[in-house]
């Protein structure tokens, strides 16, 4: 757990001291390289191209780092395994820093700027939508593949369990899906679903926590999270929920105190970005207190 609360801050001092830097070191080339070299080899009927035909590419990287997260977990007072386990953080976190890429939306004054700034939000969608529920909803789909994935499997399996969250959501929905067959994809999207269904659950949880509970409680009913479907659509509708009723009652405060409120722009994605940050502290609190619940006993 303290190597987790450690390599957490690592990634996000990181992704703000050094950006660039970072963004170009996360670089999955060999990834799409290894998928196309499985997709020429594999005849029509093969495994490659079934439901469990990701399997194949997925194996022999993360039994790589299995290996090597088991043989550093020892030496030199496990030293080694802590730095090995932020390397793999930092390298699967991203690909770049969600609030960097909501503050570059913020100050892009420019219609075109701002398009442009925007569209980072939506990687692979033909058009990016620029109304306020659609950019919240955004942020938080941002949110569970950026940071909250990979750091929830990080949590549970250490750092195989990281990279095999980025290495599913790229060939599942990133950049990747493109490049296998039908069937491949149809499996590589029930991964990533089956990956990310509980750390969506848990997201609107600490957001029921950290803001208006029956609220979110309420959208999250309505948009089917109390049911076993694989799906992630109710983290979006309860975001939305949230940072509506968060804006109403800001705007009240305002009214009762007698007060204009001061117009800003993008007040919803403002919000939502706020929210996410709590999301995140609450989760980071939760690992101290786990770290120190070990040390005292």
């Amino acid at each position: 757990m303290s190597v987790t609360l450690i390599a957490v801050v690592v990634a996000l001092v990181l992704g703000h001291v050094a950006p660039a830097l970072v963004t170009s070191a996360r670089q999955f080339h060999w990834y799409g390289q290894w998928l196309r070299w499985w997709d020429g080899q594999a005849a029509e009927s093969s495994f490659w191209r079934g439901p469990y035909g990701i399997t194949l590419a997925l194996l022999p990287p993360l039994l790589a780092v299995a290996l090597l997260q088991w043989l550093l977990r020892e030496p030199l007072f496990g030293i080694p395994g802590l730095l090995f386990g932020i390397l793999v953080l930092v390298y699967s976190w991203g690909p770049r820093d969600l609030d960097v890429d909501v503050e570059a939306i913020i100050d892009a004054h420019e219609p075109q700027a701002r398009r442009e700034a925007i569209a980072r939000l939506w990687p692979q969608a033909d058009t990016a939508a620029a109304d306020g529920p659609a950019l919240v909803e955004a942020v938080f789909q941002n949110a569970l593949r950026r940071w909250f994935g990979v750091l929830f499997w990080f949590l549970l399996l250490g750092p195989v369990g990281a990279l095999a969250y980025r290495l599913a959501a790229l060939a599942g929905e990133d950049r990747f899906s493109m490049l296998l067959p039908v069937g491949t994809l149809a499996g590589a999207r029930r991964l990533l679903a089956v990956l990310e269904w509980p750390v969506a659950q848990l997201m609107t949880l600490a957001m029921a926590l950290v803001g208006n509970f029956d609220t979110v409680f309420n959208a999250w009913r309505q948009a089917g999270g109390n049911t076993w479907q694989l799906e992630t659509g109710f983290l979006g509708n309860a975001a939305r929920a949230s940072v509506r009723c968060e804006l109403d009652e800001e705007a009240e405060e305002y009214a009762g105190e007698g007060m204009v409120q001061t117009l800003r722009e993008l007040p919803e994605l403002r919000d939502a970005m706020s929210l996410v940050w709590r999301i995140l502290l609450l989760w980071m609190a939760l690992m101290a207190l786990f770290v120190i619940a070990g040390w005292v006993s």
